[in-house]
């Protein structure tokens, strides 16, 4: 055989290896309160899989390990996603007193699905923008209570299929710049982060500048980072709501802030979890960041086109 099929054939499986992971955000519940079934998981997770003139969105960001409704029963996207094979970024949610019900139900799944499960976890977020809301007075949590669940996930997960997997918090971009935080990259193995230039409203924020407020924000938070891996867990342009400042929703915009950004990440190797794939459901969001919208799945096209 020639050294060079040898050499490509590596090439192959290290690009494969070293690829990154694209997967969309799943909330446990719809617009109407009511929670997501397993069905519907395995729903939303394959459509996913099989986006027009897209591939490789294979993987799920959860906010929670519990199921919508129950105290700390096992969230039913966790059996969807063995059954169609997608890849999960867990999520603990730590505000509000939540935490200790997080880890029995993630202790629960480790039991009852074991690697099955493990298998397909890619890492584990303890919290989702806790920062952001303690700072602005809403529920959430300071660097040292984070600190605290950090270590306890740690320390649950030791000795179980789950140890060794990348342990991240995820928060706004802006978070990450304040020093008082530092501590918390300190402990992490990656930096998640969530920016929206719809919502920076103190900012020329119109679609022609969306994607450099964006890029500016991934290397300032890139900057911060302290070496590790900066993971975007959320982004995206709404198809429809309010104008903020010069930001305005529609399919138009969305198409544009995604082959900017979307392309560019996808592009640049980084994982990336999109904000999302469909966000009205039994309600209509306001504002929708839905690729696509209410109604059967299976049925609709996305609202603009995914290629890049």
């Amino acid at each position: 055989m020639k050294l060079s099929t040898v050499l490509s054939g590596l090439s192959v499986v290290a690009g494969t290896a070293n690829a990154a992971i694209h997967g969309f955000n799943y909330g446990a519940f719809f617009n109407n309160q009511a929670a997501k079934q397993q069905a519907d998981f395995a729903y939303e997770f394959n459509r996913a899989k099989n986006l027009p003139n897209q591939s490789g969105w294979n993987a799920a960001r959860l906010y929670t390990m519990v199921q919508w409704g129950t105290a700390n029963d096992v969230v039913s996207a966790i059996p969807a996603a063995i059954n169609t094979q997608t890849k999960l970024l867990l999520g603990l949610w730590t505000s509000g007193g939540s935490f200790p019900n997080e880890i029995k139900a993630l202790q629960k799944a480790i039991n009852q699905y074991g690697t099955a499960f493990t298998d397909l976890v890619v890492g584990i977020s303890v919290g989702s923008e806790d920062l952001y809301r303690q700072q602005n007075n809403e529920v959430g949590i300071g660097p040292d209570e984070l600190l605290g669940y950090i270590n306890q996930l740690r320390s649950t997960i030791a000795g179980t299929p789950l140890q060794g997997k990348p342990i991240g918090h995820v928060d706004t971009w802006n978070m990450w710049l304040d020093g008082r935080n530092s501590k918390v990259i300190a402990a992490l193995d990656w930096v998640g982060m969530d920016a929206y230039p719809y919502f920076q409203a103190a900012f020329d924020n119109r679609i022609e500048n969306a994607a450099n407020l964006f890029w500016s924000a991934y290397d300032q938070t890139k900057a911060a980072s302290q070496g590790k891996e900066v993971w975007v867990t959320e982004t995206g342009w709404p198809v429809s709501g309010n104008q903020v400042n010069g930001a305005v929703p529609s399919a138009q915009n969305a198409q544009t802030f995604w082959k900017q950004v979307a392309c560019g990440l996808v592009s640049r190797n980084i994982n990336t979890f999109w904000y999302m794939l469909q966000e009205s459901q039994w309600g209509q969001a306001n504002p929708d960041f839905g690729i696509y919208g209410a109604g059967d799945l299976g049925a609709l096209s996305p609202k603009f086109d995914l290629s890049c």
